[in-house]
């Protein structure tokens, strides 16, 4: 190439390089500028439980620190199953998001109608907060630890009761758990909330319920619900004197309740990250850090990799208690 032909190209080149930077801008732009506008979190059951509870305080958490609204939206139904496909079914963009749980890691598995495949769907964020379940019971049920209610459910088959959200969630299946490894017969009956569920037990019109301690504890410290046992292998730092159902005579029982943050499925990599990172830091906030544990819950937080491998354990395990248990989602 003679010196005329290498005059001629280079600034050719040159004139082509703000082309090529701005062929590129917009999408660094977009990357850079995220959030542009409010987020939405995805709340999959009605207000008063502990997804309810949990969701709104990871998105105060979140809006704070990322200097935008985040609107926290009910859409109950289906055993979360509405609010959850609503959530899969939104543009990747990362302005939508949810707050999973067990129900959410088995309910495909148990049912080809949810509208969401459980393993596939989701862009996982962060662990929010595990949560040890009481296991509760009306005061007026003659029982004080768990021995005596296996006794009782033993010498009663199909007479005694326990609340449940149903659809595979997180204390429907501790319950079932619970059933398979006393070999007792206690029925389940199904709400569509915590609301209703509590209303019920308070009552006195359900004798027993698995319940996330999130929204329940106080009526244990008021009087008006028992606690025998937390379901965790090992006891509750906010229930240090409540025992756990393995060592009351189940030996192995092991369950708890968790609610994490996800989006749906293909949101860039570094949007997940950023908002995996601003939640785990509110986390670590003394303000998040007690509220969560006044309610009984444990702060967890973890990060997207962490938490991905956690919803297939748990899915994995509690998909196996619910075959046994012949849970039908349908």
């Amino acid at each position: 190439m003679d010196m005329t032909t290498r005059r001629f190209l280079q600034p050719a080149a040159l004139l082509l390089l703000p082309l090529a930077s701005a062929a590129f801008a917009p999408a660094a732009a977009q990357a850079q500028a995220w959030p542009a506008k409010p987020l939405r979190m995805i709340l999959s059951y009605p207000p008063g439980g502990a997804t309810d509870t949990l969701g709104r305080i990871a998105a105060k958490s979140l809006s704070e620190s990322l200097g935008t609204t985040i609107v926290a939206e009910n859409r109950p139904g289906a055993s979360g199953a509405i609010g959850t496909t609503a959530c899969v079914k939104s543009p990747p963009d990362g302005y939508t998001m949810c707050v999973t749980s067990v129900a959410q890691a088995t309910a495909s598995r148990m049912s080809a109608n949810v509208g969401f495949d459980s393993l596939k769907d989701f862009s996982h964020v962060s662990l929010i907060a595990t949560m040890p379940m009481l296991l509760l019971v009306h005061p007026s049920l003659p029982v004080k630890n768990v021995s005596q209610l296996v006794a009782l459910a033993r010498k009663n088959p199909g007479a005694l009761s326990y609340a449940s959200s149903g659809g595979g969630a997180g204390p429907h299946l501790a319950a079932e758990l619970f059933k398979q490894m006393t070999g007792t017969d206690i029925l389940s009956v199904t709400y569509k909330g915590a609301g209703a569920q509590l209303t019920d037990q308070l009552a006195g019109r359900i004798e027993i319920a698995f319940a996330p301690a999130v929204g329940f504890v106080h009526f244990v410290k008021d009087g008006k619900l028992r606690a025998l046992a937390v379901s965790t292998r090992q006891r509750a730092p906010s229930f240090p004197d409540i025992p756990t159902i393995s060592e009351s005579g189940v030996a192995g029982y092991e369950a708890s309740s968790w609610q994490g943050l996800s989006m749906p499925a293909g949101v860039p990599r570094d949007i997940v990250n950023r908002l995996s990172s601003e939640l785990n830091k509110g986390l670590k906030t003394p303000a998040v850090r007690e509220r969560i544990i006044e309610m009984g819950g444990i702060p967890t937080g973890n990060t997207p990799e962490e938490f991905s491998a956690f919803f297939q354990s748990e899915s994995d395990k509690w998909f196996k208690v619910a075959r046994a248990a012949k849970v039908v989602t349908d």
